[in-house]
């Protein structure tokens, strides 16, 4: 049993992990003595299993130039690896519904959520990157969301002009 005068407090320690307890004036300049108590883990500093997989899945068409360079940027603002890019034009690639339909459109799933595809896609994907999440969530409502979309359509059909184009300067 530890006297009085030898322990002031119990405290804890800096890394929040286990008790520590205090030297007093008999001992100074020691280091704190620590209990043998079961750590506690930080989830939001260690992260689990979930929370290191990827929160959206991205299929793009890497047949296309134009689809590469989008994607490699994307890639560069993903600091966090919260998204994971499937190239669908591989024979391998996970197809979660036709390839034909993933190569036409772009499509997206955050995980637990239905797929989605053209504007809803891409705003899934700004809300998985910090810095473009603002533009995300102002895709959530309704009015934003149908300009977008159709700003989406009027992109698929000079699509094949961009492609040709971009292929040209690669």
């Amino acid at each position: 049993m530890l006297s009085e005068t030898y322990c002031a407090a119990i405290n804890l320690a800096p890394s929040g992990s286990r008790r520590a307890i205090t030297q007093s004036k008999n001992n100074p300049g020691s280091e704190p003595i620590f209990l043998n108590t079961p750590p506690t883990i930080d989830a939001a500093k260690l992260g689990d299993a979930s929370a290191e997989a990827p929160r959206l899945t991205v299929w793009f068409d890497g047949a296309c130039p134009l689809c590469i360079r989008e994607v490699a940027l994307f890639r560069r603002l993903d600091k966090r690896r919260a998204i994971h890019f499937e190239d669908v034009s591989s024979e391998d690639a996970s197809c979660p519904i036709d390839r034909a339909e993933l190569l036409a459109r772009f499509h997206a799933q955050e995980r637990g959520k239905p797929i989605v595809s053209g504007a809803a896609a891409f705003a899934a994907m700004w809300r998985a990157i910090p810095m473009l999440r603002p533009f995300g969530e102002a895709a959530r409502l309704p009015a934003i969301l149908w300009v977008l979309e159709r700003l989406y359509v009027v992109f698929l059909r000079i699509r094949p002009r961009l492609q040709r184009w971009f292929s040209r300067t690669t």
